[in-house]
């Protein structure tokens, strides 16, 4: 017997039909005789639904501004969640398994307090564990939990990822399964490389360079935290007959299993390539070359809660003038100049230029660590097929790589290759 959390997404409760399929993978694990909790999201497209409610309200009220209060966004949009664990736990009492659902603030998950984006503090797991031991199903509204104002918050987008490995370390689980609409995670993304392989695992430092890096399979903060309290982490799909054979195997279930790297006897030098598109580049040139230029340039991006990402200075001849080039989401292109314009004269650039559209392409695997040479054969293998590289950036387990847009899909495919990742 063991003590475990399944999480379902979006794709996997988006109506009725797909409530019934989950609460037959739920009853698969409970006639199994192990504890269960259930982590749901909303239906498939309702968040987005209720977060336009709450953005157009301003329209129907006549105010002139679009400043709504944070504490009424949660509360209006995390409604989504409380019907899908309403419905999944009448399910469940249908098919004759105690179930019952809970909301955030009824366990409680308690968060920070800041609303549309609160992190977890802390999980109060000890009435869950009893229920758990006596053989009922706790169905749990995920992307929720209670602010230090006694309000209801959210996790942001994503959360309920986050919920379930959180509620996973907290009742000290077995392994937490999250179920979404692919088998697993892939080497790369299988639309663009149809030669993509599941893995069998991944380490979690790589599923958090994935996921951080374009890989939609799992939320960052939710890898983060399974990696901090040692959460072994199954990705499966809630789309497989959930009575086909291995799909109940206590120890290897079908899917990928993100875990810590001493698991994994043979580590591939590289584990997969991770692609994320609408990159923009900005570059501010013939800057004074002086202590504190950085801090004046990204201090007030990081204020204006701007994700920099790859930074790249190139130093003048004589040592006088500096050009600083880095990367931005392509939305974040105008706030960015804005907020750079705003400060010109404190850090003191002639001129700034921008180019959007383009795409970083990254090389993930902890094998890096002890092999050389894993870059140069990157560079070569896209010199080859005539890619210009605008800028790179590294680190132990991560090559990063700015190429122009339309270049992504042939990047994608030469990188897979040129690593064997195509190779069964």
């Amino acid at each position: 017997m063991a003590r475990i959390v399944m999480k379902f997404g979006g794709t996997s409760v988006a109506d009725l039909d797909r409530i019934k399929n989950v609460a037959r993978h739920v009853k698969r694990e409970v006639d199994a005789g192990h504890e269960v909790a259930v982590v749901v999201s909303a239906m498939s497209g309702k968040t987005n639904e209720l977060v336009g409610w709450v953005q157009n309200m301003p329209k129907v009220t006549g105010a002139n501004h679009s400043i709504y209060d944070a504490r009424e966004y949660d509360a209006v949009v995390a409604s989504g969640e409380q019907v899908t664990s309403g419905l999944l736990a009448i399910a469940l009492q249908a098919m004759g398994i105690n179930a019952r659902s809970w909301q955030g603030w009824q366990i409680p998950i308690r968060t920070d307090n800041a609303h549309g984006a609160a992190r977890i503090l802390e999980i109060e797991g000890a009435e869950i564990i009893r229920r758990m031991g006596e053989g009922q199903v706790a169905v749990v509204a995920g992307f929720q939990g209670l602010g230090p104002d006694n309000r209801l918050s959210t996790l942001g987008r994503g959360g309920s990822d986050t919920s379930a490995v959180a509620i996973a370390a907290a009742v000290k689980a077995d392994r937490c399964d999250i179920y979404t609409d692919v088998d697993g995670v892939y080497t790369t993304d299988p639309r663009i490389e149809p030669k993509a392989r599941r893995l069998k695992k991944i380490a979690f430092e790589e599923m958090l360079e994935m996921a951080s890096l374009g890989a939609k399979v799992l939320q960052v903060r939710s890898v983060e935290l399974a990696m901090v309290f040692k959460v072994r982490t199954f990705v499966r799909s809630s789309f497989e007959d959930p009575d086909a054979p291995g799909m109940g195997d206590l120890l290897n279930p079908p899917g990928t299993l993100i875990c810590d790297e001493e698991e994994i006897v043979e580590q591939e030098v590289v584990t997969g390539i991770a692609y994320a598109k609408d990159e923009a580049q900005i570059s501010l040139r013939r800057l004074a070359d002086r202590p504190g230029v950085s801090a004046a340039i990204f201090g007030p991006l990081a204020e204006s809660h701007i994700n920099v990402d790859m930074i790249v200075q190139n130093i003048s001849e004589d040592g006088s003038k500096t050009d600083m080039t880095f990367t931005v989401p392509s939305g974040d292109v105008e706030k960015a100049l804005r907020v750079l314009g705003e400060n010109k004269d404190k850090i003191g650039y002639d001129v700034v230029q921008n180019e959007s559209g383009l795409v970083k392409v990254s090389v993930i695997g902890i094998g890096m660590r002890s092999h050389a040479g894993v870059a140069a054969t990157a560079f070569q293998a896209l010199a080859e097929k005539g890619i210009n590289i605008k800028a790179i950036t590294t680190s132990e387990i991560k090559i990063s790589i700015l190429i122009d847009g339309p270049y992504a899909e042939l990047a994608v495919r030469t990188l897979h290759s040129c690593y064997g990742l195509d190779k069964s």
